[in-house]
C-alpha cells in the first residue's frame, strides 16, 4: 500500500457505474436490452466540455487506469505512469475517462453478470462482442457525460484498435487519435496464438463448456496456461535475456520437471496470479474481439478507403522489439493515412520491452506522447 500518495498521482478514485437502458444491437445480430459500464474519471471537465480524453484498455485491462481505489491498494492503476498531474496525459489540463468494456469482468456487464432473462450469470451465453460494439457503448457513455466530442481517444494494443474504430465510426466525435502498439487487423500468427490460449481454457476439465460458475469451479489450469503463452508474446527476447538469462532458482540443476529456471518460475507466477483475478469466458470473448477486428472489410478490404472517413489528427507509436504488433503493422496504418491525406505523426521508439513497452515508463515514448497531448491542450486553452 502507498504510505503517501505521490504528488503526481490522481489520488484516491472511486469507480462509477453507467446504466444504459437503450438496447444495443451487436455486430453478431444479438441484442443487449440493457447493460452497465464501470468507469473512472480523473481531472475536471471544463465548462465547454471539450477537454475530455477517453482511455481504451487492452485485452486484460479495466477501468482502473490511474491512482488508487483505496489506501490498501498494493499498486496504482495500470497506466498510472502516463496519467496524472504533469504526466503525458495531464489531469490538470484534461478530463480523463477510463472504462471497463462490455464483456469485461471488472464490473461492466459481461459473462459473470446476471442475465435479466434467466436470473443466473450469463456465463457462455453472453454474446460475443466486437470492437465496434465497444465503441457504440462508449458513445452512449459519452452522451451520459455530456461529451459531444473527445479531445482525444487513446489506447494501446487492443485499445488502439478501439481508437481506430472511433475515427471511422464516429468521425465527428473525435478530434485526435493516439494509437499505440497496434495493428489494422491481426495476422494469422496472432490469431493462432489466441486460439491456442482459448483451447487451453476450453480443454480444462473445470471449464464445463463455460458453465464453470454453476459447478462452483474455475478453469484455473487453462487460464494459467493461456496467460503464460500470452505473456511470452508480450516480452522481447532481449528483455527475457536481461531479466532472467538462464538463471536457476536454486543455483543448481535438480533433474526434474518442476520449474528450475527463473523464467519458468516467473511464467508460473504470472499465470497463477492471472487465473485468480480474470474470468475465463471474458478472456475467450476479448481474444475473439481481437481476431474479428478488420474495419477495412466493410470497405472492400481497402484500408485507405476505410480511413478516408476519419477527420481527426493521428499519432501512431510503435516499439522496435514488439513482435506481437510489430512496427510494420503501425506503418501500414501510417501509410494508409498518408495516402488518404490525413494529418498523421509517427514515432518508432527504441525499447527492449517488447509489446509490453506501451505500458512502461520510457522517457522517449513519454516525451512523444507529452508533446502531442500538450499541443491538444494548448489549442483548447487558446480557444477558451
Amino acid at each position: 500500500m502507498p504510505e503517501v500518495i505521490p504528488d503526481d498521482s490522481v489520488g484516491l478514485v472511486t469507480p462509477q457505474t453507467f446504466h444504459c437502458d437503450t438496447p444495443l444491437t451487436l455486430r453478431s445480430g444479438r441484442v443487449l436490452s440493457q447493460y452497465d459500464l464501470v468507469y473512472e474519471t480523473y481531472g475536471e471537465l471544463n465548462a465547454s466540455k471539450t477537454n475530455a480524453i477517453l482511455i481504451c484498455h487492452a485485452l486484460s485491462g479495466d477501468q482502473h487506469a490511474a491512482g488508487y481505489n483505496s489506501m490498501d491498494d498494493s499498486k496504482p492503476g495500470w497506466w498510472d505512469n502516463a496519467i496524472g498531474p504533469g504526466k503525458p496525459i495531464d489531469t490538470t489540463r484534461f478530463f480523463v475517462v477510463a472504462l471497463n468494456n462490455l464483456g469485461g469482468c471488472s464490473g461492466s456487464t459481461g459473462p459473470t453478470s446476471i442475465n435479466p432473462d434467466t436470473g443466473k450469470p450469463y456465463g457462455p451465453d453472453f454474446p460475443i462482442v466486437a470492437v465496434r460494439d465497444w465503441v457504440s457503448s462508449q458513445a452512449e457513455l459519452a452522451d451520459h457525460l455530456g461529451i459531444q466530442r473527445w479531445a482525444a481517444v487513446v489506447g494501446g494494443s487492443l485499445g488502439g484498435m478501439q481508437v481506430l474504430r472511433w475515427s471511422i465510426q464516429f468521425p465527428q466525435r473525435i478530434a485526435n487519435a493516439v494509437v499505440v502498439a497496434s495493428a489494422p487487423k491481426l495476422s494469422a500468427q496472432n490469431i493462432a496464438f489466441n486460439e491456442v490460449a482459448r483451447q487451453a481454457i476450453a480443454k480444462d476439465p473445470d471449464f464445463h463448456d463455460g458453465n464453470y460458475l454453476e459447478h462452483g469451479t474455475i478453469p484455473k489450469v487453462g487460464l494459467t496456461q493461456a496467460r503464460m503463452l500470452g505473456h511470452l508474446t508480450y516480452l522481447s527476447e532481449d528483455a527475457m535475456r536481461q531479466k532472467f538469462g538462464r538463471d536457476l532458482r536454486e543455483g543448481k540443476l535438480n533433474y526434474s520437471f518442476a520449474p528450475e529456471f527463473q523464467v519458468e518460475s516467473y511464467l508460473h507466477y504470472q499465470g497463477e496470479k492471472f487465473s485468480t483475478r480474470f474470468d475465463a469466458n471474458t478472456y475467450m470473448l476479448m481474444t475473439k474481439a481481437l481476431d474479428y477486428f478488420d474495419p477495412s472489410a466493410d470497405y472492400d478490404h481497402d484500408l485507405v478507403k476505410c480511413l478516408s472517413n476519419a477527420q481527426c489528427k493521428f499519432l501512431l507509436v510503435s516499439f522496435t522489439t514488439d513482435w506481437r504488433f510489430s512496427p510494420a503493422r503501425s506503418k501500414e496504418i501510417v501509410n494508409a493515412l498518408m495516402e488518404a491525406d490525413k494529418d498523421v505523426s509517427y514515432a518508432c521508439i527504441d525499447s527492449d520491452g517488447g509489446h509490453d513497452a506501451f505500458l512502461l515508463d520510457n522517457p522517449r515514448y513519454h516525451a512523444v506522447l507529452s508533446a502531442f497531448m500538450n499541443r491538444i491542450a494548448n489549442r483548447l486553452e487558446a480557444q477558451a
